[in-house]
């Protein structure tokens, strides 16, 4: 399909409301590995397209497939509990390998090479994620206790994009295994970001009939978790959307497979994916 001129001027029209609205504000983005690996390029190039119209995207990523990659091949079997890793010590060292020794510095360097500067950290750095155990079953997993946004907020203030690994630090000393979509919402909340965007494998939250749920209030969401509508990693995700809901005015649950998603969700009417907002 070819398109012309004209088109290609109206995209942009399309666009400019959302760019006047969101210039300058900070935009909370979480990859999770499936997402990054079908549609890595893409992605990239939107983060960087972000920061050059203005806003300032914070990426806070995960690494699920390639750490139970990496499990499997050093013999570690990967458990899960209401979509969160059972994180031993030696999974734990397994995680801090993959995704501070690998998928950050890929992230960053993929951003830099398409004309973006990025910052590779994890929480674990500043701390900027202060967190403790969350439930003794699922071993070293953590609840965050507190973001220390300052790290984040001096990169954004020299045109930086921060790409976070999803690690922190507990005042035992212990490094802490944090889902992906909780820390995100995390920082979200604690930098007052105007979105917080998951991007995941799947279009987006589903009803009985498999069809994508356009927009969900704080209690259509509450009771989807409490009815047990939504299970696995879907769980994680919409509590970390209510949680972001106690300062970011919207949550969102996009299919990061689909291309230039992120643009897709911001720059146009329609959107796509899962909003959730609060109860009108």
């Amino acid at each position: 399909m070819t398109v012309d001129a004209n088109e290609r001027a109206q995209v942009l029209v399309e666009a400019l409301p959302y760019i006047k609205r969101f210039h300058g504000q900070t935009v909370v983005i979480k990859v999770g590995g499936n997402a990054i690996d079908q549609r890595k390029q893409e992605t990239l190039l939107d983060l960087v397209l972000l920061r050059y119209v203005g806003m300032q995207p914070v990426l806070v990523h995960g690494g699920g497939p390639e750490i139970t990659a990496m499990s499997e091949r050093l013999g570690l079997e990967a458990r899960f509990r209401d979509g969160l890793r059972v994180t031993d010590a030696a999974t734990m060292d397994v995680v801090k390998m993959v995704l501070t020794g690998k998928v950050n510095p890929e992230l960053v360097a993929g951003i830099n090479r398409l004309g973006g500067q990025a910052v590779g950290l994890s929480g674990e750095d500043g701390p900027s994620i202060i967190a403790e155990e969350l439930d003794p079953n699922l071993g070293l997993v953590g609840r965050v206790v507190q973001i220390n946004p300052e790290p984040i907020v001096a990169m954004l203030e020299r045109s930086y994009i921060p790409v976070i690994a999803s690690v922190g630090l507990g005042y035992d000393g212990n490094a802490y295994n944090i889902n992906a979509d909780t820390a995100a919402a995390e920082f979200a909340v604690a930098l007052g970001a105007a979105k917080l965007i998951l991007m995941t494998d799947v279009p987006g939250v589903l009803d009985g009939d498999k069809r994508v749920l356009s927009e969900l209030s704080r209690s259509a969401a509450e009771r989807l978790i409490a009815n047990g509508q939504v299970t696995g990693g879907m769980i994680p995700k919409l509590q970390a959307c209510l949680r972001s809901l106690e300062r970011v005015p919207s949550a969102h649950i996009i299919d990061g497979r689909t291309p230039h998603s992120l643009l897709l969700e911001l720059f146009t009417e329609a959107g796509i994916g899962t909003m959730v907002t609060a109860d009108k």
